[in-house]
């Protein structure tokens, strides 16, 4: 049968007529666009309930092996490197073990503040006055403000902060301020910082 005379055949159907359970006579061109049209509901429904799931999953199974495959590289990079990192760790330890002990001990401050009082007589200045000030607790470290009152001249000044520097402990100074003193000598008031480690017990 050509496709002229279905589409003929098909004109000629009185579609009131026609009856589900005489399925069997109905026109050939009738019942192929029938199966058609069943196979092609069949084929939606196995799609959207079956294989666009399994899209889905396959989608989000390539995201997940993209993801594994960059953590993958990353700890292959870190796995090749971790002698270096090793090696790393251990300097870093001794670098701040230094630093620690750079950092006087509750029991060693009177002996820094005696070392800062020779540096300023080595210096040619005379201390009027050196007091520790109130403790300023920060998250890791424990600030110990000293408050300094010495006289000399610029010279002797720049000696005295020379020799603070070169101090075994770690000692900063701050907010300066040079006064004129009796005769040719001037005043100086000077904040010096030092600093200890945060005990556990403190934190």
């Amino acid at each position: 049968m050509s496709f002229k005379e279905s589409l003929s055949e098909l004109k000629d159907i009185d579609f009131a007529d026609l009856d589900i359970q005489q399925i069997g006579v109905w026109p050939a061109a009738l019942k192929t666009i029938l199966v058609v049209s069943i196979v092609l509901v069949i084929v939606g429904l196995g799609y959207f309930l079956k294989v666009k799931d399994i899209s889905l999953l396959t989608e989000r199974g390539a995201v997940k092996e993209r993801e594994l495959l960059q953590e993958y590289q990353s700890k292959a990079f870190l796995a090749a490197n971790l002698d270096a990192y090793r090696q790393q760790m251990i300097e870093l330890d001794e670098t701040f073990g230094a630093l620690l002990e750079q950092l006087p001990k509750d029991t060693e401050v009177p002996g820094l503040l005696e070392d800062i009082t020779e540096v300023a007589y080595g210096s040619g200045l005379v201390m009027k006055s050196i007091n520790l000030q109130p403790e300023k607790v920060s998250e890791f470290y424990v600030e110990l403000p000293i408050k300094i009152d010495v006289t000399g001249d610029y010279h002797d000044f720049g000696s005295f902060v020379s020799g603070v520097a070169s101090l075994p402990r770690i000692v900063t100074l701050h907010d300066y301020v040079i006064k004129q003193s009796d005769g040719s000598r001037l005043n100086m008031q000077i904040d010096a910082k030092t600093y200890r480690y945060k005990a556990e017990v403190e934190q």
